[in-house]
């Protein structure tokens, strides 16, 4: 079979994700926009290798199965529940977000988002179960395949079926988010990206939520995504009583390290994704986002806001865990204590802890030019 010369089209990605599912029904056209400039930058300005297209419409497809999957479920009438005082976990990539994002998800009274029920959007079925799914099996099994074939990858950022991870993974099936750029060089999707309003996408979002926690009433959402900073208005316009944790560290180390995953995750997709081009598109992705994250925070009741020093979240993560609560007034059970305790332990001990290594200079950039485009937006 020849190759592909693009990633796909608007109407055939649908047509695939339809023949994968059965279903017909996206939940409207909205998104059309947003697919068809993504689409359009991956030509003209991505430079992917066949291997590399064959990745990005396996994503793009992925996106659209679970915009479908959703939209099913909750046409059936699947169980939903309300969505009360969540807690967003963000901040620049690489400064703890996924770490203090885990410990604040393993309270009993907390819930997560399980990255297979992402890729298909359902009630969370009990835990006891996910391992006679045939749909979890296969996921699982996709992602112990990878941590074999790429192992360097996972010592930058350990993923598996049941843990839980980012929820841009419910915002690609509106096809905003900026997960997108820190994957490939697309500047065309980055300058129209930069003038949407994220509200649609955000209210998708919120429906996601409702359906995938239809099982466990009761249970406060914690939410982690660093690519929240662009988007503070969109999130607060559609979750008005949400709770925003913030992590903040020395931003040389946090894009040089945002650069090494970017490296790991996209090897062998682009000609034009390397290394110098990474670091040029990090540190402008990332020091817009702060910008625009500083702006918009700084119009809400700051109550709504809780800072996390990365140097004190690594000296004390439980401790600062603990002090999250405090802050919003949330009851912290000696449970949960207990569990955030065992979780951290195994952090730095087993499977996922992290290992890698990096600096500045192997992404194009100096010290002084990642400080002087931070000016002003940190300490």
């Amino acid at each position: 079979m020849a190759e592909r010369e693009n990633v796909g089209t608007v109407e055939d990605l649908h047509a695939s994700a339809t023949k994968i599912t059965g279903l017909e029904d996206f939940g409207g056209t909205e998104h059309h926009e947003a697919l068809g400039v993504l689409l359009d930058s991956y030509h003209a300005d991505a430079r992917l290798t066949p291997f590399g297209r064959r990745v990005k419409r396996a994503e793009l497809r992925g996106a659209l199965v679970a915009r479908a999957l959703s939209e099913a479920a909750l046409a059936r009438g699947a169980a939903t529940q309300p969505v009360h005082r969540p807690i967003f976990v963000t901040g620049l990539p690489r400064s703890g977000t996924t770490a203090l994002h885990r410990l604040l998800t393993v309270d009993p009274a907390h819930q997560g988002l399980e990255l297979w029920l992402t890729e298909v959007p359902q009630p969370r079925p009990p835990r006891a179960e996910w391992e006679n799914d045939p749909v979890f099996a296969g996921i699982q099994e996709g992602y112990s395949r990878h941590h074999i074939e790429h192992p360097e990858f996972m010592g930058v950022h350990y993923i598996s079926a049941d843990a839980v991870e980012e929820c841009w993974r419910l915002l690609r099936q509106s096809i905003m988010s900026v997960s997108y750029e820190c994957l490939a060089h697309i500047p065309g999707y980055s300058a129209w990206l930069r003038e949407q309003d994220w509200t649609p996408a955000y209210r998708r979002h919120r429906r996601n939520l409702e359906l995938i926690g239809g099982n466990d009433p009761g249970k406060r959402w914690v939410l982690k995504n660093p690519s929240h900073l662009f988007a503070i208005d969109a999130l607060l316009a559609v979750y008005p009583d949400a709770l925003i944790v913030q992590t903040h560290r020395d931003p040389r180390t946090a894009i040089a390290s945002a650069c090494s995953l970017a490296v790991q995750a996209s090897s062998e997709w682009s000609e034009a994704f390397d290394p110098e081009t990474v670091g040029r598109d990090q540190l402008e992705l990332w020091a817009t986002g702060l910008e625009r994250c500083r702006a918009a925070c700084a119009r809400y009741d700051q109550s709504r806001f809780y800072d996390v020093d990365y140097a004190d979240f690594v000296a004390d993560p439980v401790g600062t865990a603990e002090s999250v609560y405090r802050h919003f007034g949330l009851e912290l059970t000696e449970e949960a204590s207990a569990a955030m305790r065992r979780t951290h332990a195994e952090s730095v001990s087993g499977k996922a802890k992290p290992a890698h290594r990096y600096t500045l200079g192997d992404f194009g950039l100096a010290e002084g030019a990642v400080d002087e485009r931070f000016a002003g937006l940190v300490g």
